[in-house]
């Protein structure tokens, strides 16, 4: 996962296969405890440059923006991948 957006999607993953009993519940757990530490290390990065008052970029926030983000949001905007698990 090189960013948010990509840990978004593979948390949606995840919650699709637990939802259709691929994996087992203490997994999907795991997998989103890990996710949320990966989350709050991103936020103990962007405390520590508010503090400085700095504004660098933090790659692991940045997505390459597409129009869905920049225009309105849709269901497959959102949550591409829940959508299309979905409808298999």
């Amino acid at each position: 996962m090189q960013n948010c957006d990509e840990l978004r999607a593979e948390l949606a993953l995840t919650f699709a296969k637990l939802k259709a009993g691929e994996i087992k519940p203490s997994e999907a757990a795991e997998l989103a405890n890990l996710a949320g530490k990966m989350i709050g290390s991103a936020k103990v990065q962007v405390e520590y440059y508010v503090l400085r008052k700095e504004s660098p970029r933090i790659n692991f926030l940045e997505a390459t923006p597409s129009l869905d983000r920049l225009g309105s949001a849709n269901a497959d905007s959102i949550c591409p991948t829940i959508w299309r698990a979905s409808s298999l």
